[in-house]
């Protein structure tokens, strides 16, 4: 005889998991280390060379099969941000030296903030540097969106069947060999991508090789306790609208006062509930079974 409701055994296992996540959640916000397994992968964005084409837009949106984005003078000349349908945009800034073209997208932290406070480990980082997300893991709660300094996870709110999206550095084909889809397609050579020690060595070549031409300065090098994604400029980087106020400290250490004051609705209960629900689909997939 089948059971269609949700036995005790079950209820008690599905508690026990929750608590499980929650535990597993509190430990992530512990500093994860600076190395593990391969080196960390990223790309040094150099805004000098940047020619404001948005190559690297169209092909990230082709790649993600996202919407072709408008190319029209009105695109450039207005400040965007990135978006459930623009894991990258490249916006025009007026600064003391003209017109300087900078490329937003997620900065893949060394100790990310979004995978730090992620109670389910949907957001992860890679041992290759790159920050995922795992859409069956996600419980929904979007703490990643409001711990991240970058503003970048972005929640489609429009789908019926909502995901946190993200640039992903385009883990799977690097993981193949492969450079991101960005930097293959930009005609500037204003992308790299490489290692994170060699991208370091590449932009303080070229600021000692062409002082007048950067600042001394590498916006990535030490912001949030490093990040894999390195720029360079003619200019402050305050003129290009790049956060001032991220610090040096990694933001895992400022998330744990984060995850103390965050009330257990908003922890335990959505954890308790994911975990009811794939109870629950368990015991409608064995009814389904006995039934067929």
């Amino acid at each position: 005889m089948s059971n269609h409701g949700i036995s005790r055994r079950t209820l008690l296992k599905a508690v026990g998991v929750a608590g499980a996540t929650v535990t597993v959640g509190a430990g992530a916000a512990k500093a994860a280390p600076a190395t593990s397994g391969d080196e960390f992968h990223g790309m040094l964005v150099d805004t000098t060379r940047c020619i404001g084409c948005r190559t690297c837009e169209v092909a990230c949106a082709a790649s993600k099969g996202l919407p072709a984005p408008e190319l029209g003078p009105k695109q450039v000349e207005m400040v965007r941000t990135t978006s459930d349908r623009a894991l990258t945009v490249v916006n025009r800034h007026a600064t003391k030296s003209g017109y300087t073209f900078l490329k937003n997208q997620c900065m893949h932290c060394n100790q990310p903030a979004c995978a730090s406070v992620c109670l389910t480990k949907a957001l992860l980082k890679t041992e290759t540097g790159q920050v995922i997300w795992r859409g069956n893991k996600c419980m929904g709660c979007r703490m990643c969106m409001a711990s991240c300094p970058f503003d970048v996870p972005k929640f489609e709110y429009s789908s019926w069947n909502p995901e946190i999206v993200k640039c992903d550095l385009c883990y799977e084909r690097t993981k193949d060999g492969k450079k991101p889809v960005c930097v293959e397609a930009c005609p500037a050579n204003a992308l790299t991508f490489g290692t994170r020690r060699e991208l370091l060595r590449i932009a303080r070549e070229r600021i000692e090789k062409n002082p007048g031409s950067y600042i001394d300065d590498i916006y990535g090098e030490h912001e949030a306790g490093g990040t894999g994604v390195l720029y360079l400029s003619r200019v402050d980087f305050a003129q290009l609208g790049m956060s001032q106020t991220v610090g040096n400290e990694p933001y895992p250490k400022l998330s744990k006062p984060f995850l103390s004051a965050v009330p257990l609705a908003f922890t335990v209960l959505p954890v308790l509930m994911l975990a009811l629900n794939r109870a629950t689909r368990k015991n409608d997939s064995r009814d389904d079974e006995e039934h067929s």
